[in-house]
């Protein structure tokens, strides 16, 4: 009996159409997190800050769309592309990690989950299509693949409908400089159970520390003196989620590399969260270091500079524009050998080994 391998088929994103650029954050007056105004010109930090994570530009939803809306027209995209009948989707699984937020509040809404929401609008009929939520953090849209192909491997589920979907832009404390981080996005894909195919997911690789990192990331109050404690916003200790990431992501990279038996020499492309240019940069040094081999910097496609850090859809849409044609200087062609990986609250970090 021939293998079965979890393929995917199409995918699909959506970009939002609001472009925030740095000079919008010039007029900011940033605190540091011990509600102390931060002496150095907003324009310097704003520089400073380009210089050190690549971001010139970010997206926002418009103010009528929600995390779930987007998810949807990600959806329907991927579901065109792999030119399947939803009724025949097994399971639809959205990665978040706040749900829906309406404008002007910051009041999240996971009742019913995303994925029920995308289910109705989709308006499948099927009832023994499950739609279900995950919460993994930023990796969360690279987990729910994994668990789509732990579920076909398992012979549960045959096609399954995998989204990443946020808007961060809505949780953002103004006052905070890490606030220029984050952006709003959607991405999805349609994995495909596939018999006797050279292509699809040959290994992954999973790891968690919820030690004293499971505070890395976390929701606290702004760091405005005078503001009001009830309220809480998406926090980052971003020094120690970098080198936790430095020190963990290569090695996990390279696990999932060595699990499925391919040469490093091998490898094509390499799929990153878009969390900080400077950050992924190092991720592949020192992967490749660890094989002793120079680090080929073209390996890595980046949509960070334009499109900011949209948490779980970042590797989605970057998958998606890349798979299409959309990022210059960089194209895919079937039988290459390409990884993803991923790093994010909680602390949590995935990979997968995938050929084209």
């Amino acid at each position: 009996m021939q293998a079965m391998r979890t393929v995917i088929t199409g995918t699909g994103s959506y970009i939002p159409e609001v472009v925030v650029t740095n000079r919008d954050f010039a007029v900011n007056q940033f605190y540091d997190e011990h509600h102390k105004p931060i002496a150095t010109p907003s324009d310097e930090v704003v520089e400073k800050f380009k210089a050190i994570t690549g971001i010139a530009e970010r997206r926002y939803a418009r103010k009528d769309l929600n995390a779930s809306d987007m998810a949807v027209i990600a959806a329907q995209e991927a579901i065109a592309n792999a030119g399947i009948d939803p009724e025949n989707i097994d399971q639809i699984i959205v990665a978040h990690n706040f749900g829906n937020v309406v404008k002007h509040t910051i009041q999240t809404d996971v009742l019913p989950a995303l994925a029920s929401r995308v289910k109705h609008a989709l308006g499948i009929q099927n009832p023994a299509c499950i739609p279900y939520d995950i919460l993994f953090g930023c990796p969360g849209w690279l987990q729910g693949v994994i668990q789509a192909d732990a579920y076909i491997k398992a012979g549960i589920a045959k096609c399954c409908l995998v989204i990443g979907t946020e808007t961060l832009s809505r949780v953002i404390d103004v006052y905070d400089r890490d606030s220029m981080i984050f952006s709003d996005g959607a991405g999805a894909c349609i994995v495909e159970a596939k018999e006797g195919v050279e292509q699809g997911i040959l290994s992954t690789s999973v790891m968690a520390h919820c030690n004293e990192e499971v505070d890395y990331l976390n929701m606290g109050k702004s760091y405005f003196p005078d503001s009001d404690p009830r309220v809480r916003y998406i926090k980052m200790k971003g020094r120690k989620v970098y080198e936790y990431a430095m020190r963990y992501v290569p090695a996990a990279m390279k696990s999932c590399l060595d699990a499925s038996g391919e040469s490093i020499h091998s490898l094509k492309k390499v799929f990153l969260h878009q969390a900080n240019e400077k950050m992924d940069e190092g991720f592949i040094k020192v992967m490749y270091k660890l094989y002793g081999i120079p680090a080929p910097m073209h390996i890595m496609p980046m949509s960070i500079h334009l499109l900011g850090n949209s948490s779980v859809a970042t590797i989605p849409t970057l998958f998606d524009l890349v798979r299409k044609g959309k990022i210059a200087d960089h194209s895919l062609q079937t039988g290459d050998l390409v990884m993803f990986a991923s790093v994010g609250a909680g602390m949590n970090i995935n990979a997968i080994t995938y050929r084209m």
